[in-house]
């Protein structure tokens, strides 16, 4: 498992974005975790599925309502990963209002999860392999803080927790 110190893995998530931008065609768009990392600060948060109950109800909503909180204390970018391909995580960004706030990336294949070592097996329930639920406060590309759950848990990777700990590491 990934910990504090540790540099993110050299991985590829991908994004859906419904306006082209400099740089950015509508569509699934590539993002090499390394480069997309370098010279940010990052509240990173990872659930196991789109449109599942507390990551529709609960995670994503606190990260929205902090992001004006998360931003003065210094983060430049929040980034939500789950299992799922651009083009759910694009329609559950738009479910959830998330433009301009959180970067909605799926990882299709798992190989993020993998890579961090925090997949969480739910073949038993027809979900297959997913990511655990957590969240990490990363600068330049560089584990600051992590917050695993442990079992259908939601109590230590929601927006306030990073928030805190993205106010410390400021002060």
């Amino acid at each position: 498992m990934i910990q504090i110190g540790d540099k993110l893995p050299a991985a590829t998530l991908y994004e859906f974005v419904d306006v082209e931008t400099e740089g950015c065609s509508i569509g699934p768009n590539p993002v090499n975790v390394p480069q997309a990392a370098a010279g940010k600060t990052i509240a990173l948060f990872a659930l196991p599925g789109a449109f599942t109950p507390t990551c529709s109800a609960k995670h994503v909503p606190g990260y929205i309502q902090q992001f004006d909180a998360l931003r003065a204390a210094g983060v430049d970018e929040i980034w939500c990963v789950s299992v799922n391909d651009a083009f759910v995580m694009g329609a559950w960004g738009r479910d959830q209002g998330t433009a301009g706030k959180v970067r909605m990336m799926g990882d299709g294949s798992a190989e993020f999860a993998q890579a961090v070592g925090l997949t969480l097996d739910l073949n038993a329930r027809g979900m297959g392999l997913r990511s655990n639920r957590y969240s990490m406060l990363v600068k330049d590309g560089v584990v600051q803080t992590l917050n695993v759950e442990g079992p259908g848990q939601f109590e230590v990777s929601d927006a306030e927790t990073i928030l805190a700990q993205a106010q410390q590491a400021k002060a």
